[in-house]
């Protein structure tokens, strides 16, 4: 009898369990070419880093999927790596030489938006779209 109580209470916590696995779908979209690769870093709302993921570029787009994610507040970037060397490529003034982007796609004067123009609330699995900024 304590068998058949224990698995009612266990089958009856999976859908509750199953409700806070969300997903991110990230389409990048009008990258420069197809050079390289995309790298992206996502952080929840106290700017602790998550999640990473790298992908290739196909048709001057890509798309990183991340699963598993609880409902909350989340914010990512991204570069356009083009020479594969793993990082954002600069000239001697700072000024990126390479695509780079923020979620929520905020506009940017000089140097890189606050944190803050970036959260996006996660409450179900969604789909993003961002377009890369180059300079």
């Amino acid at each position: 009898m304590k068998r058949v109580y224990l698995l009612f209470i266990v089958l009856s916590l999976i859908p509750f369990g199953l409700l806070a696995q969300l997903s991110i779908t990230i389409k990048i979209y009008e990258l420069r070419n197809n050079n390289g690769q995309v790298h992206l870093e996502l952080s929840n709302e106290n700017e602790a880093q998550i999640s990473a993921a790298t992908k290739d570029i196909t048709g001057n787009k890509t798309v990183i999927v991340i699963e598993g994610l609880e409902p909350g507040k989340y914010a990512f970037k991204f570069i356009h790596d083009e020479n594969n060397n793993n990082k954002l490529d600069t000239n001697w003034l700072g000024i990126p030489k390479e695509g780079f982007g923020f979620s929520n796609n905020p506009s940017m004067t000089f140097g890189p938006p606050s944190f803050e123009k970036t959260i996006f609330e996660l409450n179900e699995s969604m789909t993003i779209k961002c377009k890369p900024k180059y300079f």
